[in-house]
């Protein structure tokens, strides 16, 4: 008899919990902030079903569509205690692009996915408002996007992001890495932070109260695009392999560009570790073989080039820039790994 009078009970969308008229009314809010980065490319305006971007007048010889996805992680979490939310859609933005451009490739344009348990306004737009500066930064459009309200698998407060990033790269002009060689020089562009990896660890070894205060909007900081220089130093220099930092910190993410040959030779001594990691490493009680192979440690990019490049390089990350840069390391003899003394 209950089940009889509950079918004839009516419950609407929005009672179950997703509320569409507010979704509509969030993108009719945030479409001047997408406006700013318009590009001739972009056929269509925010609010199809699909975004278009058209390929002409891209002046590519022999193109080839280079592409990425990826998230913020727990660093959201940091997001939601310290109540900021216009820096998180810059590191997901980051997370892409900078992976994009290890091949040489510039970014075209990105997408976001943005998934929660119950639609704020206020926050929804600072988020926007940050993958929309980390869109400029990177040179890119922002080509269109999901807001999905999923209230049984969020609680109300919760979300997520993800990223998709489509870039172009000439077939001639491909970073692969493969040549590499001996004797080359190993060039660390300074991070801003500890960037977008590591979180999972630093809310285990900062209480509450600390990633509230100081100690939370330190590692919020958000991570640093390097499109615009990469892209520069690309122009200018002979560069035969870029790693992007991220997971797995140096020791896991320099081998990723290397040939089998040969292998990098890191001195730590040859840059300033940022305060940040070493209070880490103390409140976590690890050695620093463990630290190196989680976070960046300072380098949040890695440019090889030949050793007689090195001046040039570093002149442009300052010049233009103002990037620190050190020569962390140099290329020898080995089996595809990172050596550091």
């Amino acid at each position: 008899r209950s089940e009889v009078n509950m079918s004839e009970k009516k419950i609407t969308y929005k009672q179950a919990g997703v509320d569409i008229a507010k979704a509509n009314s969030f993108v009719k809010r945030i479409k001047p902030l997408v406006d700013n980065i318009y590009s001739p490319q972009v056929l269509g305006a925010i609010g199809g079903f699909s975004g278009f971007f058209n390929m002409e007048g891209l002046d590519v010889e022999n193109p080839v569509l280079v592409a990425s996805t990826d998230g913020v992680g727990t660093k959201l979490l940091i997001a939601q205690k310290q109540n900021t939310f216009d820096t998180i859609g810059i590191d997901l933005v980051a997370m892409c692009v900078n992976d994009i451009i290890t091949s040489g490739a510039k970014p075209l344009f990105f997408l976001d996915y943005f998934s929660t348990g119950k639609l704020f306004y206020d926050k929804g737009t600072q988020i926007v408002k940050g993958i929309v500066e980390g869109c400029k930064q990177s040179e890119c459009v922002l080509l269109g996007g999901e807001t999905a309200e999923m209230p049984d698998l969020y609680k109300e407060e919760d979300f997520d992001l993800a990223g998709f990033c489509l870039g172009i790269v000439d077939r001639d002009k491909i970073i692969s890495g493969k040549s590499v060689e001996t004797g080359d020089a190993v060039i660390g562009i300074q991070s801003s932070g500890v960037h977008s990896n590591g979180f999972s660890l630093i809310r285990k070894i900062f209480s509450e109260e600390e990633l509230k205060s100081s100690i939370g909007k330190e590692v919020l900081e958000p991570t640093y695009i390097y499109v615009k220089p990469i892209l520069k130093l690309m122009d200018k220099v002979n560069v035969r392999a870029i790693a992007n930092i991220t997971g797995g910190g140096l020791v896991e993410n320099i081998p990723r560009v290397l040939p089998d040959a040969v292998k990098v030779v890191i001195d730590s001594k040859n840059w300033p570790v940022p305060r940040i990691f070493m209070q880490i490493q103390k409140r976590a009680n690890v050695g620093k073989r463990e630290m190196y192979n989680t976070f960046n440690m300072g380098i949040g990019m890695v440019v090889i080039v030949p050793e007689k490049e090195v001046n040039k390089v570093k002149a442009i990350l300052k010049n233009y820039y103002a990037l620190k840069s050190y020569v962390i390391g140099y290329i020898e003899k080995g089996k595809k790994e990172v050596v550091i003394k």
